[in-house]
């Protein structure tokens, strides 16, 4: 069979141009340490680097995300624990000012301290975070959630916050709004509250009260009326009687539909005192309420008490709902550290899955590189060989 020079030429030269497009490739893998270019490279393989490498982006978010939530968190957490400071000197005070010998100018000075911290509360329920973000303003994070008009607070905030996505099927809260740590705190001893009428012009001054029996509570307003120091009568919204006594002393408890509440002092005749089911209380508005009673020239001792005494209760109440939400923005900066540990961890695998799928094995690239130039090198001599061969070499 013959074969033209032609031919010859053309298939030598399309196997060189091989073997240089092979050594070529080689070395461009040893100069990038990557094995994988395009999907021409290996089109399998690359398509599982790209999803793998959409995994690790991802995982990349979530840890990014869990970042942002821990910063804004921890502020909070730093605001309630200044928040619950400001309540517990408030508390002091206000057990300072409990006191039957206290001149109405002292009291006066203690409701003066009771207003700054006042305003020490609405100024940590306006903290912003390193982004000017309002901490407890929910999702309208540019509004200032609490405005503030005298002694009376106001919440602008958002009713909801934000959603941090920290893990493929995880969320968290990336904060608590106001509503929820300053304003929607329950009221009295969280079933009912308790208060006597500004007419009273007795000793008597009721508590704050117990649950005795659950069951047997009806949520209701309870009017309590003395119609001696020593009888009295409970009646309803509507009206109809509950319960009575006769004997009524100083410090007794009077105990009706499950609940038990003591009133101290001697009630006069016309005297009454109300319970009612429990709503719901701002710090703020307690310490307003507060601020309020001790600026009174007019209230008696008995009912500034009174007062005083549920005054106390709402403060513990509020002290009490901010260790709940503290407790709360705790779990979840550990909910964070866990799922980034998680993350971490899944980076570092997918990682080594990308590297083993798209890295050179420089042991094998470089042995194929030799090879290639040994081929390349034996292709081009023995071309150069054969070119040269011409049946005039023979003839003589």
């Amino acid at each position: 069979m013959r074969i033209a020079t032609i031919t010859f030429q053309q298939n030598a030269m399309s196997q060189m141009q091989e073997l240089q497009a092979a050594l070529a490739k080689t070395q461009n893998d040893l100069a990038t340490s990557k094995k994988l270019h395009s999907a021409a490279d290996d089109p399998a393989g690359m398509a599982m680097v790209n999803q793998l490498n959409v995994q690790l982006s991802a995982s990349q978010q979530y840890v990014t995300n869990g970042n942002s939530a821990t910063s804004g968190l921890q502020l909070e957490e730093q605001a309630m624990t200044d928040a619950t400071n400001t309540l517990q000197s408030a508390r002091d005070l206000a057990v300072q000012a409990n006191n039957p010998a206290l001149s109405a100018s002292q009291r006066t000075d203690i409701a003066a301290q009771l207003t700054q911290l006042l305003q020490n509360l609405v100024a940590i329920g306006n903290r912003v975070d390193g982004n000017n973000n309002q901490l407890f303003a929910g999702n309208a994070t540019g509004t200032i959630p609490f405005g503030q008009a005298g002694n009376t607070v106001t919440y602008s905030g958002s009713s909801t916050v934000r959603q941090i996505q920290i893990g493929p099927n995880q969320r968290i809260s990336a904060g608590d709004t106001g509503a929820t740590v300053f304003m929607n705190i329950p009221a009295g001893n969280g079933t009912f509250t308790t208060s006597g009428a500004a007419t009273n012009t007795g000793t008597g001054s009721i508590g704050v009260g117990t649950v005795a029996t659950p069951s047997a509570w009806v949520p209701d307003t309870y009017t309590i009326s003395f119609t001696s120091p020593t009888a009295y009568s409970v009646t309803n919204s509507a009206g109809a009687v509950v319960s009575t006594g006769t004997a009524f002393a100083d410090g007794d408890s009077i105990a009706f539909n499950g609940i038990q509440v003591p009133i101290t002092g001697t009630p006069a005749a016309g005297d009454s005192f109300t319970v009612a089911k429990a709503g719901n209380a701002s710090a703020f508005s307690t310490l307003s309420s507060l601020i309020t009673t001790l600026n009174s020239t007019t209230l008696k001792s008995a009912q500034i008490s009174s007062q005083i005494g549920g005054a106390l209760q709402q403060i513990d109440n509020a002290i009490t709902n901010m260790g709940n939400v503290s407790a709360s923005v705790g779990a979840r900066i550990n909910s964070i550290t866990s799922s980034q540990g998680a993350a971490q961890t899944l980076q570092t695998n997918l990682t080594t899955s990308v590297s083993q799928l798209s890295d050179v094995d420089y042991a094998a690239a470089i042995t194929q590189l030799n090879t290639e130039e040994v081929s390349l090198q034996a292709a081009q001599a023995s071309y150069a060989s054969i070119a040269r061969l011409s049946l005039f070499n023979y003839l003589k």
